[in-house]
């Protein structure tokens, strides 16, 4: 693995975050050099069960520009909530019209229907979003990892080792 110093990686989320999809890509990236930002539209803290997390960036005043890729965590509430926000949906938007990299898991991909950016594309999810994802013109398959371009997304936390170890060398792939 590659030195990530200098990068700057945007975790989207609210309260109900699942805490594995969180913090496991956020020590990776962070053990790697790169700067991890919790955006929000909450303020002050989230929660995803017993654990809490800092909010550090406003989704109100988030700008994709600012950074080089985006970490979408899931949580059913948290993915719920996130994607009938409007700012969180065209900052996610914004990552993909800029052609940067995008990691969903779980149920993070509900934001993906949302900002209109599956048409065409190959990945995977949580399984019950299937049948939302085809919809929205994805195609779906049942794998541990499926990247597509710079779209890396994960069914579950017990595929995070393969979901963090594609984040990492995208990054060094776009290099």
């Amino acid at each position: 693995m590659s030195d990530l110093k200098g990068r700057r990686i945007a975790f989207l989320v609210t309260n109900g975050y699942e805490p594995s999809e969180l913090y496991s890509p956020w020590d990776t990236v962070v053990e790697q050099g790169a700067e991890a930002v919790l955006v929000s539209p909450e303020s002050g803290e989230v929660s995803g069960g017993d654990h809490s997390q800092k909010v550090d960036l406003d989704i109100a005043e988030a700008n994709a520009d600012d950074f080089d890729g985006l970490v979408l965590p899931g949580g059913t509430k948290n993915a719920d909530q996130i994607r009938m926000n409007k700012d969180a949906v065209n900052f996610t938007r914004a990552f993909f019209d800029a052609n940067k990299t995008v990691a969903s898991i779980c149920h993070a991909a509900w934001i993906l229907t949302e900002a209109d950016v599956l048409k065409g594309r190959n990945m995977t999810s949580y399984p019950s979003l299937q049948t939302d994802l085809r919809n929205a013109g994805a195609n779906w398959a049942d794998e541990e990892l499926v990247v597509d371009g710079n779209l890396i997304t994960s069914r579950t936390p017990k595929d995070l080792p393969a979901f963090n170890e594609a984040i990492i060398n995208k990054f060094i792939e776009n290099d």
